[in-house]
């Protein structure tokens, strides 16, 4: 899929506080999506660091925007599982969060996400998805 078509799907698929992370789609191929979680004072705890739930919605909206890319089309899915694991606070920068599928199968299909600073690449938090296809 396009990038811009990628882009246009976080304004028509998903709910409006998701669309205020202002993802933002880097690129997309074979081996998934790259998107850019902007760095925003809402999004931010004490100390600049981007909080968790942040993180993990990101994470789990980009892994939506991987299994698009996957099919070439939006199919109707459903988070059945995501596991995070974060490995250092990302502050002072944007994150790059970088999702690829695994496998798709004929009812569940599985990824995985990395979200690194965009500035030092560094991994900052490591997550794996299962999802139910409807």
């Amino acid at each position: 899929m396009e990038i811009a078509s990628l882009q246009s799907a976080l304004g028509q698929y998903f709910a409006p506080w998701v669309q205020a992370l202002d993802l933002r789609v880097l690129a997309a191929d074979g081996d998934g999506v790259q998107v850019l979680l902007p760095q925003q004072a809402q999004l931010a705890r004490i100390g600049g660091m981007v909080c968790g739930q942040a993180m993990m919605a990101a994470a789990d909206t980009c892994m939506v925007l991987a299994l698009m890319q996957h099919w070439g089309e939006f199919k109707p899915c459903t988070t059945v599982q995501l596991n995070s694991s974060f490995l250092k606070p990302l502050a002072g920068q944007d994150g790059r969060v970088h999702a690829r599928v695994i496998r798709v199968g004929k009812t569940l299909a599985f990824g995985e996400i990395d979200i690194q600073g965009a500035q030092d690449g560094r991994s900052v938090c490591r997550a794996s998805t299962t999802y139910a296809l409807l």
